[in-house]
């Protein structure tokens, strides 16, 4: 057996060990993205192999909670992929307005840049105060972040940007304030948001949602953990529901691609059609 078999095998036994010990379940994601966080995370915690880190983590809850903000993915942007909040604000919103209460699920919410930006969206639709938003994350120290709803003020441009070719109504300045070196999202963005630790890998449906937003999270997953995460979706989703995937995302080859037709295939926007 030679290194690299080694390392997977290692690898392996920490995830079980994750699993078992925390219940975070890592099994079912790509194992190539898998392997690049776990070398990363052995650099930052000072360990010459997997069994030395396997070792630390299952005796040290906080050193498990450092680790989840390594090995799971944080790379957002407010109304990152403009097209996509174009495209709801064109195809989607107009059903949801036929609702008198709505429920959106911001699946894999991460840091919240997400979750702001359809805050923002329902807001100039009109939408947002007959709203909940249930914002999950399988890591705690994101959820935090999209709580505090705090971000570097450098990113305001790319930011604006991004706001406006979504077709934004307005000035995205109207949604936040600037100081020490920070832009702060108005609180009342998140007066209706319901924030959870939930994992598409172990967790089950707890709300009924006209719509469920999970951008750039499945990429990372195995096609068995994606059909798992559709299935959910397609519990959680009322009947005419919408689903929003990333970019390179897709519900075309899963076994549940037939409960869902597209409503705008280009930017991965699906509707649940079975009973």
């Amino acid at each position: 057996m030679n290194d690299d078999e080694v390392f997977d095998l290692e690898l392996r036994l920490f995830l079980e060990g994750l699993s078992e010990r925390y219940g975070a379940d890592f099994r079912g994601y790509v194992m190539s993205s898998m392997r690049r966080r776990v070398k990363k995370a052995l650099v930052r915690f000072g360990c010459d192999s997997i069994s030395t880190l396997q070792h630390r983590v299952l005796r040290d809850r906080e050193l498990f909670t450092r680790l989840l903000g390594l090995i799971t993915i944080h790379v957002s942007d407010v109304f990152r992929d403009p097209g996509y909040y174009a495209a709801l604000r064109e195809h989607v919103i107009p059903h949801l307005r036929t609702y008198p209460v709505l429920k959106v699920w911001i699946a894999g919410c991460s840091t919240g840049e997400e979750l702001y930006s359809m805050a923002i969206l329902l807001r100039e639709e009109g939408l947002l105060d007959r709203t909940i938003i249930y914002a999950t994350d399988v890591d705690p120290q994101a959820l935090e972040s999209a709580k505090r709803g705090v971000y570097a003020l450098e990113r305001v441009s790319a930011f604006t940007r991004n706001y406006q070719r979504a077709g934004g109504l307005g000035s995205l300045a109207d949604h936040y304030t600037v100081g020490y070196d920070a832009m702060v999202f108005d609180r009342t963005l998140r007066q209706q948001v319901v924030f959870s630790d939930h994992s598409l890998a172990t967790d089950s449906v707890f709300a009924e949602v006209q719509l469920v937003s999970c951008r750039n999270v499945l990429i990372y997953f195995e096609r068995d953990l994606q059909d798992r995460a559709f299935e959910l979706f397609g519990q959680s989703l009322v009947r005419k529901g919408f689903l929003g995937l990333g970019a390179h995302e897709s519900i075309r080859f899963s076994k549940h691609a037939g409960k869902f037709s597209e409503t705008v295939a280009e930017h991965r926007i699906y509707r649940r059609e079975d009973a």
